[in-house]
């Protein structure tokens, strides 16, 4: 059996900033942006910084330690200096609550 975790209000998200949260050993960057809310991986694939503390461009986040891009929505790099995707976690918001499963997934690029 699926155990979903409570991740969030969306209320205490901003509107398009990182936030931080840990779940069972788990470090997740949330993002909001527009009516969505995007969970991936919270350390960049290169460089190990958090990325929940960089800055946001549409649906994309700035590593901000070497300015990696991460596409929010599947984790996948869109700059160089990072190659490799971070986890995506699929999330479900009910009654203003965000929740997982803490099963994180990973996008190929295609």
């Amino acid at each position: 059996m699926t155990v979903r975790v409570r991740l969030a209000a969306v209320s205490d998200l901003p509107m398009g900033r990182g936030v931080l949260v840990q779940a069972e050993g788990h470090r997740i960057a949330l993002f909001r942006i527009a009516e969505s809310v995007y969970a991936i991986g919270d350390r960049c694939s290169h460089a190990e910084a958090s990325l929940a503390e960089g800055e946001v461009f549409d649906h994309a986040v700035e590593c901000p330690r070497h300015g990696s891009e991460f596409d929010i929505r599947t984790g996948i790099p869109g700059t160089l200096p990072a190659t490799q995707p971070v986890a995506r976690y699929d999330l479900e918001i009910v009654d203003g609550e965000v929740f997982t499963t803490l099963e994180p997934v990973i996008e190929e690029e295609q």
